[in-house]
């Protein structure tokens, strides 16, 4: 399966829709004490959580997305299909922790509305790259995340995966937004 069928950018749209709206939901209504809160000295607070999305997007666009065509192509035994699937479970899976290489860590140079405003700018440029991208399903490039959550077992993935992975990323730190809002000390209104 070289490149992508009608029912891979089907999927990839609800995938995008589902995690842009509990995206929505978790960020609706906090206030700044809210979006700021730590629990603890090394964990990030809501507003970091945004801002290291809007970076991550980033990184996916600047370092994967654009070396696509330079990557090699697929064995022909290698099921894209397994690949989707392990995405979308285990990188969102908060059970496995990875801690954030340095390049990714927030800074603080971006709030919370605008972080928003350019992780769903980005789910829009993920989609549009999807769908106007030939060939993405016929190049590999290295993986690190899925190599991570597959202890080894996958370290690749093609330019459809790495669009999912972006929002699979996502889905990750909105479950961690999840459990700061679940924390004995998180700020009521």
């Amino acid at each position: 399966m070289p490149t992508l069928v009608a029912t891979d950018l089907d999927e990839a749209r609800k995938y995008y829709a589902v995690t842009r709206k509990r995206i929505l939901e978790v960020t609706a209504s906090l206030n700044d004490e809210q979006f700021r809160f730590k629990p603890e000295a090394g964990r990030w607070s809501i507003a970091e959580i945004l801002e290291h999305m809007v970076i991550v997007h980033g990184v996916i666009f600047s370092r994967f997305l654009e070396q696509l065509e330079q990557g090699p192509a697929p064995a022909p035994d290698r099921d894209p299909l397994v690949v989707d699937a392990l995405v979308v479970e285990k990188i969102p899976d908060r059970s496995i922790k990875v801690k954030a290489p340095d390049v990714i860590e927030p800074t603080g140079k971006i709030g919370p509305a605008d972080s928003l405003t350019a992780i769903f700018s980005s789910h829009e440029r993920l989609e549009r790259f999807l769908e106007s991208t030939p060939g993405l399903r016929e190049h590999l490039l290295d993986a690190p995340p899925l190599r991570i959550m597959t202890e080894g077992a996958y370290n690749t993935m093609d330019g459809y995966q790495w669009a999912l992975a972006a929002v699979a990323h996502d889905e990750r730190h909105v479950r961690q937004i999840l459990e700061l809002k679940e924390h004995p000390g998180w700020p009521a209104f």
